[in-house]
């Protein structure tokens, strides 16, 4: 496990490599609420998986008070995860999203129906989403090998999941059909 340091060191370096507009260390420390989003959901994820379920919460929603971000403390969220303009952002409760990924404003990584278990997608290492993009259901999206880079205003995909036939929905809320 990484030190929560270190941890920091990783994602302010991931939003240099990521965001042009990124000028100093503490214009990123300071003013990017992606970031806090993250840190915070560090420590709900903590207290979520410890059984303290109820401050778990308390904690998510403080953050998503501060921020406009959404992050259940259930989520497992990989390393160097950037939420860049992330106002309405949303990852949900199964979720799974992992390392070195960049979700822009308005995403939402959505469950489908009242079923127990997996019903939030799992967003794959190394991808980016685009703006007001939103995934529901339980099959795995953005992976490495297939969609390093997905645009969340210009594209609609449905994808299938064989194995367990679950469906999970892509879109935007601007794309044609």
């Amino acid at each position: 496990m990484l030190s929560f340091f270190h941890s920091v060191r990783e994602d302010v370096a991931a939003v240099f490599e990521s965001d042009p507009a990124a000028r100093s260390y503490a214009e990123v420390l300071l003013c990017y609420p992606g970031l806090h989003a993250v840190w915070l959901h560090h420590l709900s994820h903590w207290l979520w998986r410890r059984g303290m379920r109820f401050l778990a919460r308390l904690n998510s929603q403080f953050a998503r008070l501060l921020t406009g971000i959404e992050i259940h403390p259930g989520a497992e969220i990989g390393r160097r995860l950037f939420i860049d303009h992330g106002m309405g952002t949303v990852i949900g409760e199964t979720a799974v999203v992992g390392d070195d990924v960049t979700l822009y404003q308005g995403v939402t990584l959505g469950g489908t129906g009242k079923e127990k278990g997996k019903r939030h997608p799992t967003w794959a290492t190394i991808s980016r989403s685009g703006p007001a993009r939103s995934c529901w259901g339980t099959s795995r999206s953005g992976t490495t090998a297939g969609w390093g880079r997905v645009g969340g205003a210009a594209q609609r995909a449905r994808q299938f999941h064989d194995r367990r036939r679950a469906r999970t929905h892509c879109f935007s809320a601007t794309a044609s059909v």
